[in-house]
């Protein structure tokens, strides 16, 4: 009678763990973008702030040719119609601090960290996907601003065009000087960790600080006025200077402004890597 041999199963090595990928900045930059865009209140801000921009510098430009302004030789028109940066600056200082205070407020911030545990990256990231979003936002608010208002002042003649000396640099230079508004905002949301603190602090350099100026002494203001942020940063979207203000070149005023939101930037990245969440 035959014999029915069982053999025993041989057993399976059991499967190695697939080693682990270090997480790369792109993985990042895919990771911060959907993130930014999957908040419905950057649509809403953004679309604020590209409101608010071309409002403002709608109703100056209207202002300019109903109520007979002044349109000697300092009168510019480019400056006119971006006027409404002003405010558009504010704006985007609250998405600049929603952009990484959020986070804290959340607790998210735990969480983007076990999954990117490198901080320097995810910190640049970040940084990098709000400044790319905050940059083309400010260019449609700035070329939408200064077209519309252009064809306003067109009725009046006293408009500009693109093809004009400093006038294409001032238009883009309103879209980067928002960008660096919301980059200062972002540094000093990532020192301060605290939504309300941030945006107050924003606004108080940016905005307070020059109000603030106009009470100090005549010989005082020659020398402070050009390092106010505000008055720094403005020169890039303006094309006619007046020399009795003794402000910086355009250029120049916009090196000191990101200066300030480069310094801002780097506390804040010291901080991050330094700080537990």
């Amino acid at each position: 009678m035959a014999t029915a041999t069982h053999l025993a199963p041989q057993s399976r090595p059991a499967a190695l763990p697939a080693p682990a990928g270090r997480a790369g900045f792109g993985g990042a930059l895919r990771s911060e973008f959907t993130k930014i865009r999957s908040v419905r209140s950057t649509y809403w801000t953004l679309l604020a702030l590209v409101i608010v921009t071309v409002g403002i510098g709608t109703l100056s430009c209207v202002g300019a040719i109903s109520r007979g302004a002044d349109h000697g030789p300092n009168f510019d028109p480019t400056f006119r119609s971006l006027v409404g940066l002003i405010l558009g600056q504010l704006i985007i200082a609250v998405l600049g601090a929603l952009t990484i205070t959020s986070e804290y407020a959340t607790g998210m911030i735990r969480t983007s960290l076990a999954v990117q545990p490198r901080r320097g990256t995810l910190f640049a990231a970040k940084a990098v996907v709000f400044a790319v979003v905050s940059l083309i936002t400010g260019l449609v608010a700035s070329f939408a601003s200064f077209f519309i208002g252009q064809a306003i002042l067109s009725s009046k003649h006293l408009n500009t065009s693109l093809s004009q000396p400093h006038v294409l640099r001032a238009v883009i230079g309103g879209g980067l000087f928002l960008a660096v508004c919301g980059l200062l905002s972002f540094g000093l949301g990532a020192v301060l960790r605290h939504t309300a603190a941030a945006i107050t602090a924003s606004i108080g350099l940016l905005f307070v600080i020059l109000i603030l100026s106009n009470f100090l002494p005549q010989t005082w203001q020659v020398h402070v006025n050009k390092w106010i942020p505000f008055n720094a940063g403005s020169q890039i979207w303006s094309t006619v200077t007046d020399p009795s203000a003794h402000m910086f070149a355009a250029w120049t005023g916009f090196g000191v402004f990101t200066a300030y939101a480069a310094i801002a930037i780097a506390a804040g990245l010291i901080l991050f890597r330094r700080r537990d969440a």
